[in-house]
């Protein structure tokens, strides 16, 4: 086991690793831009590091001074979280090529699965389900995008190969909008990635987000710990998940899981990971891998048993799986509300100065949060301040125990959207489980013209 891991991140995923680390008895090194000195995991860390500005650019995507504060500090390890530079697989390399271990998977599998084609020709390979499109990337004549898009079927999506995040894709609807759509999504691709190759798919009307959690080791074993649902989105970006998925049966899930964990075996996979997928009409349609740690880990870990960060570090050091797929048991509900420093409606972020921060607490709410009275949310990353977990036995005690839980909290000094969370804990469609990724989307629209008139 390492003696000593540096955190190359920031926020409440810091906190989670360091946590981890403690409890396995690793020493933690926390690095911090000049704006996150006072940071919580930065006072909690055995050493700390300023590694720059408040400027992402410098302090948290700036490789040489994480590699220099990994030299000075003599850490064995490096876990880079989620964002930031997790799924960079440059950084990954420079990281091993500088003797020390990167906690995730290896450089060539990050960027076999970054590059949305290549990662698709993989699952094809290994028998996942994709959604149907292009064979590759877009041809350059004009002629053979038209034929492609005829044969997939309108509408269909135009994808950056490069993208990630709800950035570098767009829905065409008609013919005479196809060539307008690849261009644009073309130029944003060579801005926003760097890499102009784009790709297309149907576009699904309806669709579900659903995702398949994967444990791999070096060894060749692989596992699944089942599925979260993250279709309450807006923007692509998700505010709600949960574990299970409603309304999915154990055995789909198990048979989607298997290929999955067989996929990871196929491609050499190490780390966790999770393997995203469209579900429409009683199919699954892979559309990407996250080869890191997701922000609504810990709705798996309160079903299953299993945390997953720790899972991380001990295969990073060369562990063998020590469980088994038969030993992975699904118990109860969870659902969790992502808590950002934003107004509730209006989506507009609120950093500032927290007055008043009290967090609540009860049977089976989990909060993980680097929050605290008297701390000042900077304005230069992303909104998110914490993550509030509801378990119960069931899913309708699991969304009883996050409403009551929301009405307990209280932040003060800034405006958060804890008010559209409670909302949605009231809201029919979402008790009664299973809405699209546009669902969220829609009622907000509504919401807006409700209050526009």
């Amino acid at each position: 086991m390492f003696d000593k891991i540096l955190i190359a991140n920031r926020g409440e995923i810091a906190l989670r690793v360091l946590r981890a680390c403690r409890e396995l008895g690793i020493r933690t090194v926390a690095v911090h831009s000049v704006a996150d000195t006072e940071a919580k995991y930065v006072k909690l860390a055995d050493e700390s590091v300023c590694i720059g500005p408040a400027a992402s650019a410098q302090s948290y995507l700036n490789v040489p001074a994480l590699i220099a504060a990994a030299e000075v500090t003599d850490a064995e390890a490096i876990h880079p979280g989620y964002g930031f530079l997790s799924e960079n697989a440059d950084f990954a390399e420079r990281v091993e090529q500088s003797g020390f271990v990167f906690i995730g998977p290896r450089p060539e599998t990050i960027r076999l699965m970054g590059d949305k084609v290549s990662a698709k020709d993989a699952m094809k390979a290994a028998g996942v389900p994709c959604v149907p499109g292009s064979e590759g990337a877009l041809p350059e004549d004009p002629k053979e995008i038209v034929r492609l898009a005829r044969e997939i079927g309108y509408p269909v999506i135009v994808k950056a190969a490069g993208g990630g995040g709800g950035r570098g894709m767009r829905v065409v609807h008609t013919e005479a909008a196809l060539s307008n759509a690849v261009a644009t999504t073309q130029s944003e691709a060579l801005a926003a990635f760097g890499n102009p190759t784009l790709y297309m798919e149907k576009y699904l009307e309806n669709p579900r987000h659903i995702e398949i959690q994967v444990l791999a080791d070096e060894h060749g074993n692989a596992i699944h710990l089942g599925e979260r649902d993250c279709s309450m989105q807006r923007r692509h970006q998700k505010v709600i998940e949960e574990a299970p998925a409603p309304g999915l049966d154990r055995k789909t899930i198990d048979a989607i899981g298997q290929r999955c964990a067989e996929a990871c075996q196929r491609i050499g996979y190490r780390g966790a990971g999770t393997f995203e997928f469209l579900y429409e009409n009683g199919e699954f349609f892979f559309i990407e891998m996250n080869t890191r740690v997701q922000v609504e880990h810990p709705v798996t870990e309160l079903i299953t048993g299993v945390d997953i960060v720790q899972a991380q570090i001990r295969i990073a050091a060369g562990e063998a799986l020590w469980l088994s797929q038969r030993d992975i048991e699904f118990r109860g509900h969870a659902v969790e509300c992502r808590i950002n420093a934003e107004d509730p409606f209006k989506f507009t972020p609120s950093p500032g100065r927290i007055t008043n921060w009290h967090v609540p607490g009860g049977p089976g709410v989990r909060v993980d949060s680097h929050v605290y009275n008297g701390y000042t949310v900077p304005p230069y990353y992303d909104s998110m301040i914490g993550k509030l977990i509801a378990y119960g036995d069931t899913r309708e005690q699991a969304i009883r125990r996050m409403h009551i839980a929301l009405s307990e909290m209280a932040v003060e000094g800034i405006k958060t959207n804890v008010a559209l969370h409670q909302e949605l804990m009231l809201d029919g469609r979402f008790m009664e489980g299973g809405t699209s990724i546009h669902y969220l989307e829609h009622r907000l629209a509504e919401h807006h013209a409700v209050h526009q008139e």
